[in-house]
This record gives C-alpha cells, structure tokens and sequence, in this order.
C-alpha cells in the first residue's frame, strides 16, 4: 500500500523543484531549437559557440569556453567539427603559441544571416513577449550567478 504523502515530504515532490523545472524547460527549448538549427547544420552546442563569434571574431579558445561555461576538453571536439564544416579555422596565436585562436570562416560569417530566424522563432514558440522573455532570463542568469558563487566558479 503506497505511503500517503506528509507535509514534510512537499520539498521532496518532483513538481516542487526548480531544478526540474528548469531541467525540463531545457529539453522543451531543445526540441524547438532542433528543427530550427538542422536547417543551419548546426547542434545547439556548436550554435551557441556561433554566436560567440559573431559577436566577438577571432578569439582564445579559453575566452569561448569562459563565455559558455565549458571546458577545453567539451570545447575541443565541438571546434574541430565546427572547423571539418568549414564554419571557422583555428589557428595558434603569434604572441603566445600554446593559445589557440578561433576565426569565422566566409562560410560562418554567411550563416549569421541565415540564423536571424532563430530568435523570432523561439519567440513565437514561447508565446510570451519580449520583455517577459528579458525578465525570465534575467532571473535566471541571477539564479545560475548564485549557485556558480556557492560552488566558487
């Protein structure tokens, strides 16, 4: 016979954690973003190494990973594809050879175009407007601030 639920078991109830919202929210947003970025040739990891760089070209591998909270050894293997398609070339920095500096290819430069579709489509899916958009990402980026100080990163 199941247990009946008490009130001290509410903080242990799925639908009360908001790391599961948020888990869950990702996969949501996943799924929207997939059609959308086959159309590119792009994985949401590579797309979000894409914008990196169309806002900031030829960069330290190093400042990339800083910027999408990811180590060398995930950011590696993402670049060396990303570099087989033909979207970006890396190469050794003259001042300092042990870094590694990530360029926009023609072809990368030319997908940003092609991308400008991306956001208005994932505002259109949320149903929400742009400042309730604005407002939701800004409490998180709080949020995730928060838990990367308590873990010192």
């Amino acid at each position: 016979m199941p247990r009946k639920s008490s009130a001290a078991d509410q903080p242990l109830r799925l639908d009360n954690q908001i790391c599961f919202a948020v888990y869950s929210a990702a996969h949501a947003f996943n799924r929207v973003y997939k059609p959308l970025l086959d159309r590119l040739g792009l994985t949401y990891p590579q797309y979000l190494v894409m914008l990196v760089l169309w806002e900031r070209d030829d960069v330290p591998v190093k400042d990339i990973g800083e910027k999408l909270f990811l180590d060398s050894g995930t950011l590696t293997p993402l670049l060396k594809r990303l570099e087989a398609a033909h979207l970006v070339k890396r190469t050794r920095s003259r001042e300092d050879e042990r870094q590694v500096l990530i360029a926009l290819t023609a072809q990368g430069h030319a997908l940003k175009d092609k991308a400008r579709a991306v956001p208005q489509s994932i505002l259109a899916a949320s149903d929400c407007s742009v400042s309730e958009l604005v407002t939701m990402k800004d409490e998180i980026v709080a949020l995730r601030d928060r838990l990367n100080a308590v873990i010192g990163e």
